[in-house]
């Protein structure tokens, strides 16, 4: 038996890479969106307060999340669904209370995150996300994680204003980058690591992109649900693809 054990593959600690991954992924940052916007109005708190308590929960969020050292479905999508808010709620603070110019914040986190992974690859001589299995290697992903969703927020704000495209034609254009990366990947050899990333990045403006056309008002070239409704409707969505994924690995266990 301890033969046995010694044999085993160390466990990783983040989920494969499927299309119900990047489905929950994608409604998880549409939810971050709308439920930034829903905290920033409704707590009563002012932004940059809003930002610190949200930031305080993820913290003991993810505390939780690296306590686990494997993957469990509820722990991890509930740190995606905290970082897509508070990456939202960061950005948008030192956009709107700071006045950091969007060209700023985009390069800014730009550099970050390609610091972020020449220091992980410096250390760990791979980047690879099927290959989690220690602490710091599961630090530095979420490291990545973070910064995809706050670079991912000013790049889709930068878009939006500068070419005043509108919250539909927005996310069409996100969603035709996004294509070309599946083709890329599929069809012309695109690394995968590589893709994983760049589509992660991109996956965050689409998301919002959905969340604001559904939330906001008429007028403002929304539907008009509200940052209620839609967070809501998200949420349980979510939720109810966390529940089968959980389901799934339990019979497979």
């Amino acid at each position: 038996m301890i033969a046995q054990s010694r044999l085993m593959p160390p466990m990783n600690r983040v989920p494969e890479v499927t299309v119900d991954f990047w489905l929950i992924k994608l409604m998880a940052v549409t939810m971050g969106e709308t439920a930034a916007d829903f905290l920033a109005v409704n707590l009563g708190l002012g932004l940059t307060a809003t930002t610190g308590l949200m930031v305080v929960v993820l913290v003991g969020v993810m505390f939780a999340q690296l306590s686990t050292k494997r993957y469990i479905p509820s722990a991890y999508w509930l740190a995606v669904v905290m970082i897509s808010i508070v990456g939202t709620l960061v950005t948008d603070n030192l956009i709107d209370t700071f006045g950091v110019p969007l060209t700023t914040t985009t390069a800014v986190f730009s550099v970050a995150l390609a610091a972020t992974f020449a220091i992980w690859f410096a250390v760990e001589r791979t980047l690879s996300i099927h290959a989690i299995f220690t602490d710091r290697r599961e630090a530095f992903y979420w490291l990545a994680i973070f910064l995809t969703f706050a670079l991912g927020t000013a790049v889709g704000d930068f878009i939006s204003e500068y070419f005043a495209l509108g919250y539909l034609a927005t996310g069409i254009l996100f969603g035709l980058m996004i294509a070309s990366l599946a083709l890329g990947y599929f069809k012309l050899g695109l690394d995968p690591i590589l893709g994983f990333w760049l589509a992660y990045i991109l996956t965050r403006p689409l998301g919002a992109s959905l969340g604001d056309l559904l939330a906001k008002p008429a007028e403002y070239g929304g539907v008009g649900l509200g940052t209620i409704m839609t967070s809501a409707g998200f949420l349980a969505a979510i939720l109810t693809l966390v529940v089968v994924m959980t389901m799934r690995r339990e019979r497979l266990a």
